[in-house]
């Protein structure tokens, strides 16, 4: 919503941006001090000191990396908001296998060195990630016989005679996809996905994540400035009582007895209970450490994918860990986010595997999030609302629903060039 909010005001739209919230970006918030968060949670008591100072910690209650050469990172440079900001590298990306976690080669030497899979292996990976760099859905001369659009993964992985091992590390560490069922559908994303990790590594080499110091809560902020700089109004800690709505068509929202009027509204779900379908749920588990997880090379932020394979479910299971190398955390502490979508009523259990590779967890705050999506596109009402966050662990998921609203909202493409600041723009500069 901080992001469209920013993007309409660029473009001219005026905008006045509600939250009940006294804090900036509602669901993918980072909460700061500790105390905050220990009441979040209803956790008795206040943090103990060997936690530091509360106000040394901003915990994210939505783990998320960004792709070094994903869309975020685009709508960041493109509306120049980078200049509120500053990013480190993640420090690496690890796969489990086998009950071991093995990092994921970033680099050709890694690759060679990397236990995950034998030498004659590596050779036809190495064929395969050649051909994914020079593949272009533009020009067939890339195809070398395979129909982007009609090739499925599962045949293309054939081709290059690929096993079961390399084909669960590429789909899930590489491809990032959270469940199988891609195997069956035609090969060109997937493809797209790996030549995104690959392109986004190849901007820093560690890793392609990217994170911000201070907190994902930064993000959010930094659209609302952008919103400002183009005349956006915003009001945080403003409840919502009524969202108005005349022949079925939206016209205001009642706030403290005052009506804000209004031609199109965006809201998260949890403003518009009854536009709204529960699809799913995602358990996240917030983990506070005194170390750096066990064979990640001591690592001040990582990321840890268990793919479902290897521990017998479905969806797969994230892990997400920062540090005070990140200004969100007291020194020496470490926060790791476990994540995935519930497949049983016990979510609890299902996180388990993940848990062991932390232990031992000083605290733990559990949360278990219905997934809701909305029932209608809004085109009818003009109230467009945004979907729930996933499991995923970086943001691609939510900028494609973000350029989806603002397409049902515009009716136009989404357009990255549309998004530059105006040449005379005088307020933004410091």
């Amino acid at each position: 919503e901080c992001i469209l909010s920013g993007i309409m005001s660029v473009n001219g739209k005026k905008v006045l941006h509600m939250d009940r919230n006294p804090y900036y970006g509602g669901e993918s918030a980072s909460i700061t001090p500790l105390e905050d968060l220990y009441k979040r949670f209803k956790i008795p008591g206040a943090p103990p000191t060997s936690m530091g100072r509360g106000r040394d910690w901003n915990v994210d209650l939505i783990p998320k990396f960004l792709m070094a050469n994903g869309q975020l990172v685009k709508m960041l440079l493109y509306t120049e908001v980078t200049r509120y900001l500053d990013f480190k590298v993640t420090e690496g990306s690890f796969v489990y296998k086998g009950g071991k976690i093995y990092k994921v080669p970033s680099t050709e030497a890694e690759a060679l060195a990397s236990s995950l899979m034998g030498l004659f292996e590596k050779r036809r990976f190495r064929k395969f990630l050649v051909y994914v760099a020079n593949f272009d859905e533009k020009d067939p001369r890339t195809f070398e016989g395979i129909d982007p659009m009609k090739t499925v993964m599962r045949d293309v992985y054939k081709k290059f005679d690929l096993g079961q091992d390399v084909i669960d590390f590429t789909g899930h560490a590489l491809a990032l996809y959270r469940t199988d069922d891609y195997l069956d559908q035609p090969c060109c994303e997937t493809i797209n996905r790996i030549k995104l990790y690959s392109e986004s590594l190849a901007r820093y080499g560690k890793s392609p994540y990217l994170y911000p110091l201070y907190g994902l809560g930064e993000l959010p902020q930094g659209f609302a400035r952008l919103s400002a700089i183009y005349g956006g109004t915003y009001m945080l800690n403003k409840p919502i009582e009524e969202i108005i709505v005349q022949n079925g068509k939206v016209i205001g929202v009642k706030s403290e007895g005052e009506v804000a009027r209004c031609k199109q509204l965006i809201c998260d779900p949890s403003y518009v209970q009854d536009r709204v379908e529960k699809v799913g749920q995602v358990i996240r588990v917030i983990c506070i450490l005194s170390h750096p997880i066990k064979n990640t090379n001591d690592a001040n932020s990582c990321q840890i994918i268990i793919p479902q394979n290897q521990v017998n479910r479905k969806s797969d299971i994230y892990v997400c860990m920062i540090s005070s190398a990140h200004n969100v955390a007291a020194q020496g502490k470490y926060i790791a986010i476990v994540s995935t979508t519930v497949e049983t009523k016990e979510p609890e259990k299902e996180i388990r595997p993940a848990l062991e590779l932390l232990e031992p967890i000083e605290q733990k705050f559990v949360s278990i999030s219905d997934l809701l999506v909305p029932k209608d596109l809004g085109t009818e009402s003009q109230i467009f609302i945004s979907r729930t966050y996933d499991a995923t662990t970086h943001f691609e998921t939510t900028c494609d629903d973000i350029k989806d609203i603002y397409k049902r909202m515009t009716g136009s493409e989404f357009d990255f060039e549309e998004m530059k600041r105006k040449k005379n723009d005088i307020y933004g500069e410091d």
